[in-house]
């Protein structure tokens, strides 16, 4: 397993991080798992076995049960020196306070996860979603309160835009708060949305960035093909509309090419979606979930797939996204001036 730096800080992080949304099963959540508290002990023991060593959850994963879970299978002490990030900012019960990035919400919520989780400090505390009715000086404040009373170490956020990242990083700067050390957000090859903006300011910024749902919800693990149905067992059998599909022949160009390097190569679809966001200049970790030791075991070997620039270029061709406005212009007349952030939208296209 190999440990990287998350962002500007000084924490090394595993290039794996294990997801817990498969934990509890309570709510929207049973669509994607159910696991209790036996079989969660003996998949965070598999994971830290390989060498993870962090662990990723949510207040709002089955209602705040996959947090408590994750607090029974730790039974109030850390394993390994594991790494616990949680995350805050949806409701979390019907009040007008309930959620939200306000202070209010923010150090309640955080006191209610160490409480689930049976522990003094959370490694890395995580503003879901974006709250764009509550100041960003009031949620920067909050964050910055949580770590100067030693119950956060480490703040980022997941699912901001790259405005939404920049304004919070300058009043970080200006005011003199805890600035974001990760994004969490959602990158596969199927959905490379987050090259116009999220990488380049990851790079540009020195933010670590930990990558949700790195097979698409399963679409990428080689299990779904074109003009067959979804196999019963799987999310999207069960209804999961996340992410959104917006060209299905590309998405099945992009798994028949995942297929065809994989049997070349003796390993399974997922592994090789894996190794490529692995790979990837910009990316820390990905976060893999799951509900049987096969799934777990199959994610993990990712770790260590390494794949040749002719397998990484065949990728990068099936699923190149179309450069937008405004960088086509970019593209067309600043080719001579772009940084090291920009390259990470333009080298593909620049290469053609």
């Amino acid at each position: 397993m190999e440990y990287r730096l998350l962002g500007r800080s000084g924490l090394k992080i595993s290039t794996v991080t294990m997801g817990t949304m498969t934990f509890g099963g309570k709510g929207w959540a049973k669509m994607v798992g159910d696991l209790g508290i036996s079989e969660a002990r003996h998949l965070v023991d598999l994971c830290l076995d390989a060498g993870v060593n962090l662990i990723d959850t949510a207040d709002v994963y089955s209602a705040g049960v996959s947090e408590e879970i994750l607090g029974e299978v730790l039974g109030g002490k850390r394993k390994n020196g594991v790494l616990i990030a949680t995350k805050a900012r949806f409701p979390m019960g019907d009040g007008p306070n309930d959620a939200g990035s306000s202070r209010q919400h923010l150090i309640a919520a955080c006191e209610a996860s160490l409480k689930r989780m049976k522990t003094d400090v959370i490694d890395l505390y995580q503003l879901h979603e974006w709250d764009g009715q509550t100041p960003l000086e009031e949620t920067m404040e909050a964050l910055d309160t949580l770590v100067s009373q030693g119950k956060v170490r480490y703040v980022g956020c997941s699912n901001f835009s790259g405005w939404h990242i920049m304004k919070a990083l300058g009043i970080s700067e200006r005011d003199k708060r805890q600035r974001f050390v990760s994004q969490q957000i959602h990158y596969t090859l199927e959905a490379r949305d987050a090259e116009y903006e999220l990488l380049p300011v990851s790079i540009d910024q020195g933010i670590g960035v930990l990558v949700w749902s790195p097979l698409a919800g399963g679409l990428l693990s080689g299990k779904h093909r074109r003009n067959q149905a979804a196999p019963e067992g799987t999310r999207q059998f069960a209804g999961w509309t996340e992410p959104p599909i917006r060209d299905e022949n590309r998405l099945w160009n992009i798994v028949e090419t995942l297929v065809e390097i994989a049997e070349s190569r003796g390993v399974s679809a997922a592994q090789v979606a894996l190794a490529w966001l692995i790979g990837r200049k910009a990316v820390t970790s990905v976060i893999i979930g799951g509900r049987t030791e096969a799934q777990f075991k199959d994610n993990l070997a990712a770790a260590e797939l390494k794949l040749t620039e002719e397998e990484r270029g065949r990728l990068d061709d099936v699923s190149l996204p179309p450069v937008i406005y405004p960088y086509w212009h970019q593209l067309n007349t600043a080719s001579d001036r772009l940084s090291e952030a920009d390259m990470e939208l333009f080298a593909p296209h620049l290469k053609k």
